[in-house]
């Protein structure tokens, strides 16, 4: 099947929600010394104002499945659009430091909704050939988010806007994107999965049309086989055990995606480059570097996605982040050989950014039967931002007792994933999302 300007379009818009979703992830990394001068924060208070999105994308993660299943993908998208705009607009206005933190909150809610509701979008337009890379669009988008974020941080600060003013223009900037993403959001089809659950076909059978599907009729009746909404199959409970086994691959892909300890380690790059005496390095070209690393090994993995299987990408990536977390474990036991340690984190985004980061997403959109898909996808969003928190918050306390043991851990916790991908978990390259319901034998 050849790809067509309906599916690329469609693609790229319903991907512009994790360019968002990157850039409100790390814009706030360039605002944290304005704003504690500003509002005199404590670091406790500071850690309520980085961590208010947090906690907005594990809520949003958590019921965005609700109105993707009951108002659709695309509708659902347009509300998260509109929640990135107000979050936006409302940071570069917040007239106190109690209101930045809830615009902040509001933009974690687009964060989480939009982690969701945006691979499972164009995982369901996309045909089973493609889906690796189309989905991957998603996850590059939040890797050029994050280094747009760097970059935008770094232009606005030469502009040596007053303190008052420097975080305002740094956080409210991402409005401009998020206004062209909503009114993009107008022209892009519904899902036809969706539809069919909804029992409109006729509009359903159009979308697949309209997206290039070569046997559009055989594909529709496959849709309706597996959702079956005429028996009232359509909205089936999630935990059930049937469902066992995709429940437990949405858990441990999230787990493992943050047990690898990534955004504990971009979170407090500075931190560990400090501890190791490189405290002499600029924090921004640090961020640059790994902000480019990550995006380059991005783009070569949604090169092979479909090709090379997320089965084998993942199997890749556990060797090669173990080797570096262990490596970087020595360091810190032996307090020696310092000058590798740039190079191993160097080598850490690398591999990560080369499996985990580039199919985390894919495989959740992926495991899920048409019925429960929404709630599945919720599900493994919600244990990869909870186990993000969890971890965000024990790293310093864990560092600061002992630098080695966090890395040593995330090292054990790859091995351990290496394992389990091994023997447990399946391919999902180069199927439909129906045959992969057959596949793994449920419904």
């Amino acid at each position: 099947m050849k790809l067509t300007a309906a599916l690329i379009k469609s693609t790229v818009v319903a991907a512009l929600g994790g360019l968002l979703f990157g850039f409100d992830t790390a814009v706030i990394s360039g605002t944290t010394g304005s704003l504690t001068s500003v509002y005199r924060l404590t670091p406790g208070l500071l850690g309520v104002t980085v961590s208010a999105a947090l906690i907005g994308t594990i809520v949003g993660a958590m019921f965005a499945g609700i109105p993707g299943d009951r108002y659709g993908r695309r509708d659902s998208l347009r509300v998260l659009a509109i929640l990135y705009v107000l979050s936006a607009l409302g940071c570069a206005f917040a007239w106190n430091w109690d209101a930045l933190v809830v615009f902040r909150f509001i933009g974690g809610l687009g964060i989480g909704g939009s982690s969701v509701l945006g691979p499972m979008y164009i995982a369901e337009i996309a045909p089973a050939a493609w889906r690796g890379r189309l989905v991957g669009v998603f996850q590059f988008n939040v890797v050029a988010g994050i280094l747009l974020a760097y970059l935008s941080n770094f232009l606005i600060s030469v502009q040596h806007f007053a303190i008052n003013m420097e975080w305002r223009w740094k956080l409210g900037i991402a409005a401009a994107p998020a206004a062209i993403f909503l009114a993009l959001l107008f022209a892009i089809p519904r899902s036809p999965r969706w539809l069919v659950k909804k029992q409109r076909i006729p509009e359903a059978r159009s979308v697949l049309q309209l997206i290039g599907e070569e046997n559009y009729e055989q594909e529709l009746q496959e849709i309706i086989l597996s959702i079956d909404a005429e028996h009232g199959h359509a909205d089936e409970p999630l935990f059930s055990s049937k469902y066992r086994l995709p429940i437990f691959l949405a858990i441990t892909v999230g787990m493992f995606n943050q047990l690898s300890g990534i955004n504990a380690i971009l979170y407090y790059l500075n931190d560990i480059f400090a501890a190791a005496g490189y405290s002499q390095i600029s924090g921004d070209v640090q961020a640059v570097a790994v902000g480019l690393t990550n995006l380059i090994f991005t783009v070569i993995a949604m090169s092979v996605i479909d090709k090379f299987g997320r089965k084998k990408l993942l199997l890749v990536g556990a060797v090669g982040t173990a080797i570096c977390l262990a490596g970087v474990a020595l360091i810190f036991t032996a307090n020696r050989h310092r000058n590798l340690l740039l190079w191993l984190l160097v080598g850490f985004i690398a591999s990560f950014a080369f499996s985990q980061g580039s199919v985390i997403w894919v495989y959740l959109s992926e495991v899920f039967p048409n019925r429960v898909r929404a709630k599945g996808q919720s599900l493994g969003s919600l244990t990869h931002w909870l186990t993000n928190a969890i971890i965000s918050f024990a790293f310093p306390t864990v560092a600061a007792w002992s630098k080695s043991i966090p890395f040593a851990f995330f090292a054990a916790m790859m091995v351990l994933q290496f394992f389990v991908v091994l023997f447990i978990y399946p391919e999902t390259s180069g199927v439909t999302l129906e045959q992969m319901q057959k596949k793994l034998r449920v419904g």
